[in-house]
């Protein structure tokens, strides 16, 4: 069976590669956030001087509760928070925003979001004043090819700043996504409805310009796929009939993962679950949209909580924590088959971390799709650890530590002493000395066909600088670097090894 994951999966991930795993808003930028503008092309920059073929990134969609870009109103749009403001102002369409005196390394999206809002829609005002024809068309066009979800989510942004930010609490024909309320909407929003078109206009063609330059540069792009969305999305309010709802639309029971490494209490994310019989019966429709929507965007898509395709953890929506859930089947094999059959070989990187049985791991290689392994989780038990590089198969991505994951250097900072020795004696001196590069050249090594590390990892930064922490539900995602903390030694080691280890 690993025979068969490694002979058939992707071209992409069967070739020995390594990457780098950052997402955009952590860049630097004038602007409050990384963005889609000129620092993602400093990177790219960057990254093809280090030697490395792969770019990682988080969702791409705009962030919701806690600004999580895993709890975002639409599975579909892009985050209007990463849309390249110097570009409208080449445009012709906005004057150049004035400095804020953002913090450089710390993304403050309580004053980003409204800083960013206001351009934005400074930007659609002369756009409507000042544009050719030729770009009123290319927007019209871009909205007539993007209909079956950019209605929605357009309709949606407006009615959450009419109404408020609970759905179900609209009034009922709006809650109920009726046609004939839904069409008085249009007539008497048209102008908000565009604006929310407009970002999603200007979103894809930046980012469909960063990609070629990406690719010009020899450097792939992964993207994120979270396998639940929230339920304060255009995505639920469109298709109730899609997920376990009551009669309000509120979630009967809400997703989660049990007691596991990161919380003894398990994880309530809270997020509806999939009435997984009605969209077999519709031949998996949305998720065939979804995916096809996020492969025109990225060229891999790591998906989030693969093994909640072969069992998820169902909780009752009164239960205030994970720990009352059970398990139940989910859609297995049947659901990737109709993927592939509909959008051809799937280029999908299965996050398999967690508590994974035989079966996950099973589907995992009917699939040929590559799982995770993390470093980090490698030491303290016995040599058959299969976090440690000398079990690995090579249909595997190899990683240090993820988004979820403290820095390595945080992560040794707080480690046990069990780990701490377990860590000596399988990396050497160099654990005591740079555990991150310790960590780099074991997984570089190895015989995993790609290898994604964190950019903190590589900058060998400390717990300060982690992404997220798992169950904290505010201040993450923030973290930002600046060119002054990046200095000319990493790319040229990363190179170094790269060239060394054959990953191209």
């Amino acid at each position: 069976m690993r025979d068969r994951a490694t002979a058939h999966a992707h071209p992409l991930l069967s070739r020995r590669s390594s990457g780098v795993l950052l997402h955009l808003t952590s860049l630097p930028g004038r602007h409050g956030s990384g963005d889609l503008g000129t620092p993602a092309r400093h990177f790219l920059d960057w990254l093809a001087s280090a030697g490395q073929s792969l770019w990682q990134i988080l969702p791409l969609t705009p962030p919701g509760a806690g600004h999580s870009p895993y709890q975002s109103p639409s599975a579909f749009a892009g985050s209007p928070w990463l849309v390249d403001l110097d570009d409208l102002v080449a445009c012709g369409w906005l004057a150049p925003p004035a400095d804020a005196g953002f913090d450089p390394r710390h993304c403050d999206f309580a004053q980003v979001i409204p800083y960013r809002l206001a351009a934005l829609n400074a930007a659609w005002k002369g756009f409507v004043e000042r544009a050719t024809d030729a770009e009123r068309a290319a927007l019209a066009e871009f909205t007539r090819r993007q209909a079956a979800w950019l209605d929605d989510y357009a309709l949606f942004m407006v009615l959450e700043v009419q109404h408020g930010p609970a759905w179900t609490q609209w009034p009922a024909p709006l809650a109920r996504h009726d046609p004939s309320a839904l069409r008085v909407v249009r007539e008497e929003a048209g102008f908000e409805l565009g604006f929310w078109c407009f970002v999603q206009w200007r979103f894809h063609v930046q980012w469909q310009r960063l990609r070629h330059d990406a690719h010009a540069r020899g450097v792939h792009i992964a993207g994120d796929a979270p396998i639940f969305v929230a339920h304060q999305s255009a995505d639920v309010w469109a298709h109730t009939d899609q997920f376990l709802l009551d009669e309000r639309g509120e979630p009967r029971v809400v997703a989660g993962v049990p007691p596991d490494y990161f919380s003894a209490t398990g994880q309530r994310w809270g997020n509806p679950l999939y009435r997984w019989d009605a969209m077999a019966h519709d031949g998996y429709r949305w998720w065939k949209q979804r995916m096809a929507h996020l492969l025109s965007q990225v060229d891999l898509a790591r998906l989030d909580h693969f093994r909640g395709f072969e069992a998820y953890w169902k909780i009752p929506a009164s239960e205030p924590t994970a720990q009352g859930g059970q398990w139940c089947a989910g859609p297995g094999k049947a659901f990737f088959h109709a993927l592939k059959e509909e959008l051809g070989p799937l280029p999908i990187i299965a996050e398999d971390l967690g508590i994974i049985t035989d079966a996950v791991t099973r589907l995992r290689h009917e699939c040929a799709f590559p799982g995770m392994r993390v470093m980090q989780f490698a030491f303290g038990d016995t040599a058959r650890n299969p976090y440690l590089p000398h079990n690995f198969e090579p249909c595997t991505v190899a990683y240090t530590g993820t988004h979820d994951n403290d820095t390595t250097v945080g992560w040794w900072a707080t480690a046990s002493d069990l780990e701490r020795e377990a860590a000596r004696r399988y990396l050497g001196p160099m654990a005591d000395q740079e555990i991150n590069w310790a960590m780099i050249q074991s997984l570089s090594q190895s015989v995993a066909h790609t290898l994604v590390i964190p950019f903190q990892d590589v900058l060998g930064l400390d717990g300060r600088h982690r992404m997220n922490t798992p169950g904290q539900a505010e201040g993450c995602w923030a973290w930002r670097f600046t060119w002054a903390d990046v200095g000319d030694a990493p790319a040229r080691r990363l190179a170094s090894m790269a060239r060394a280890h054959g990953r191209t």
